[in-house]
């Protein structure tokens, strides 16, 4: 098998020529589907929940970005596609971005099936615990399915450990914007669709190494809770998902799309963050959980000798905005001179959604940041401004 790879220092579906424009192609994947119902509940199947949400997905970005986004299916109705033929569909599309919607479950033997809840987003990369592991087979073994897949698929096993090792040749610059869209994801379905954490993670899916393009996958939550599963087939519940990944969407595109399109660009999200009761369990953070979200008052320390500092807790608590440029996620700690780094000793992390998130600043306005950030962009390509208020991260601005 031959390692997918984006043209060097460009858009993915390639910059549009002096004097043209082009459309941004996001390729919207519902897993599964026909022969292959995925996941089951009560009363629901996770082909036809995913369809549903994508399908809502598609739609609010056509009527709101339709003049600067071309939206490809990978399928819009009950029929089976093969995994290669998803990746396919992708990659002739010359897609800038891939998004797969799933819908989780555990084993029926697991004695918290009907109480496990949350939803989790995956980038591309190897196994780092044993659930990940399980989620990530899963997903793979549909291949299983596929008559000719020893061909199609060069012998990967999907229940190997040892598969996990054709995943490194992967790691590259895209690996970078697949987190920071994931990120924004699943800050969304906690905030817009009232989902409770479980965390951006990296696992071997096949899907998301055959693509060529930033990608992520989404598991929305777990078909096997009662509560979950009422929630994803509800009309109310698919509407509030579509709309938590397009509001993703949307500061992705704002920070990415004038790259693509030619021209500035500017998204509006829909809607506010929900305001749940707090009798309502899957509303509800965990003192854990509350690590996700995007205060630098809550940070985890790297247990590293020369690790970078956290952003002071005291800074941002005037009214006015400020901005700070992120150069880098990651999912582990980095020390000060860390290769990642590339010099900037001085960076300073903040932890949001699972990530270790490293910035240079403050900047007291967006003028001075995108000063700045001409000069960062040198070193870091997919450097952007990033927008905060009373301590939080309330907004991005790429460009």
């Amino acid at each position: 098998m031959s390692v997918p790879v984006a043209a060097s220092g460009a858009p993915y579906g390639g910059a549009p020529r002096a004097g043209e424009t082009r459309k941004f192609v996001v390729t919207l994947d519902a897993g599964h589907g026909g022969h292959d119902v995925g996941a089951v509940g009560l009363h629901a199947n996770e082909k036809n929940l995913t369809l549903a949400v994508v399908k809502k997905l598609g739609a609010l970005i056509r009527k709101h970005l339709g003049e600067d986004v071309k939206v490809v299916y990978t399928r819009d109705g009950d029929y089976f596609v093969t995994l290669d033929g998803r990746a396919s569909k992708a990659n002739n599309a010359k897609s800038d971005l891939f998004v797969s919607v799933h819908i989780n479950s555990v084993a029926k033997s697991a004695k918290n099936r009907t109480t496990v809840e949350g939803c989790q987003v995956y980038t591309l990369g190897l196994h780092k615990t044993a659930e990940n592991l399980a989620v990530a087979k899963r997903e793979n073994a549909v291949m299983e399915l596929e008559g000719d897949n020893n061909a199609r698929y060069a012998g990967f096993d999907p229940n190997s450990l040892e598969s996990d090792i054709v995943f490194e040749l992967s790691q590259s610059k895209r690996l970078d914007q697949s987190i920071e869209f994931a990120d924004a994801v699943h800050t969304e379905l906690i905030e817009t669709a009232g989902r409770s954490p479980k965390g951006v993670r990296q696992a071997g899916f096949w899907v998301l190494w055959a693509t060529s393009m930033p990608a992520v996958l989404i598991e929305l939550d777990f078909i096997c809770n009662p509560r979950s599963e009422d929630y994803l087939s509800s009309e109310n519940g698919q509407d509030e998902m579509a709309r938590a990944i397009y509001n993703a969407f949307c500061a992705y595109f704002n920070t990415y799309g004038s790259q693509v399109v030619g021209h500035k660009v500017e998204a509006k999200r829909i809607g506010k963050p929900l305001k749940r009761n707090t009798s309502d369990t899957q509303g509800k953070r965990s003192a854990s959980e509350d690590r996700n979200s995007a205060d630098y008052s809550s940070k985890p320390s790297p247990a590293l000798k020369d690790a970078c500092k956290p952003i002071p807790d005291d800074e941002g608590t005037s009214e006015k905005p400020y901005y700070r440029i992120q150069l880098a996620a990651s999912g582990r700690p980095f020390g000060k001179h860390a290769p990642e780094l590339r010099g900037y000793s001085d960076a300073e992390y903040y932890f949001e959604g699972g990530l270790y998130k490293y910035t240079v600043g403050p900047y007291s306005s967006e003028k001075k940041a995108r000063k700045s950030l001409e000069k960062i962009r040198k070193d870091f390509p997919d450097a952007f401004i990033i927008v905060v208020e009373y301590g939080k991260r309330v907004g991005m601005i790429g460009g």
